[in-house]
């Protein structure tokens, strides 16, 4: 395979389904391993970090639910973008998948090119872009070196959390609705809930609460979100 493919690991316990994948995938040009539960996947991580991983929910053993928890707190893993596939498409089993550190999450059953132009985007809104150094009352994000870091110690962020600080911190005291934040942050033509955008809110400022910067990330009632240094 060429190294200048795109990784994409499927962890997917039927056969079936996991040949499909493996076909639209090779078809749209992406390098493809696959596992059949998440230990095995566990494995193949520590053997070669894939560039995405396809993860269904229900797995022999581990969860889907609890491996995609598990990577989120693995050092090595946690900025791996995770799609999940599931049969289950209540809301709320979707913002419980986005809860646990999904970037994006999708309905089974899906067509191939759905799926590759999910995981495009996907891939697309997690590459840096060489911007500047950001501050914010001293919470440092590095776009190059996809780093924040508070005090000299590093905050670890999923991608999705990356990049919707990077905007807000790009663009400072300005209040911007839960939609404005889907098309500026996953793009514009991306279908995602706007519910999507408060799960990800959640997950940004639990992660900076540790140094105190969960304050500056603030709700607007009936307006939206912005970032705030000023009270």
């Amino acid at each position: 395979m060429s190294d200048s493919k795109k990784r994409i690991l499927v962890v997917e316990d039927e056969r079936s389904i996991r040949d499909m994948l493996r076909v639209a995938l090779e078809r749209g040009d992406f390098d493809v391993a696959e596992a059949a539960d998440a230990e095995t996947a566990l494995v193949r991580i520590a053997d070669r970090r894939p560039d995405l991983i396809l993860l269904d929910w229900m797995l022999p053993g581990m969860s889907g639910i609890d491996l995609a928890r598990r990577l989120k707190r693995d050092l090595s893993a946690a900025e791996t973008p995770v799609i999940m596939l599931s049969a289950r498409g209540e809301e709320e089993d979707r913002i419980r998948g986005l809860e646990v550190g999904a970037d994006d999450y999708v309905a089974k059953p899906f067509s191939p090119r759905e799926l590759l132009a999910r995981i495009r985007a996907v891939l697309r809104r997690s590459e840096p872009n060489g911007e500047q150094v950001l501050n914010a009352d001293g919470l440092i994000l590095d776009p190059s070196s996809h780093r924040v870091t508070a005090a000299g110690e590093e905050i670890r962020l999923g991608p999705t959390e990356f990049r919707l600080l990077r905007f807000l911190m790009t663009h400072p005291e300005r209040v911007y609705s839960r939609v404005q934040l889907l098309d500026n942050v996953w793009g514009a033509n991306v279908y995602v809930e706007e519910r999507t955008v408060d799960v990800h809110v959640r997950r940004l400022r639990k992660a900076l609460a540790p140094s105190g910067h969960d304050r500056i990330i603030q709700t607007v009632r009936g307006s939206g979100y912005r970032l705030s240094t000023q009270g």
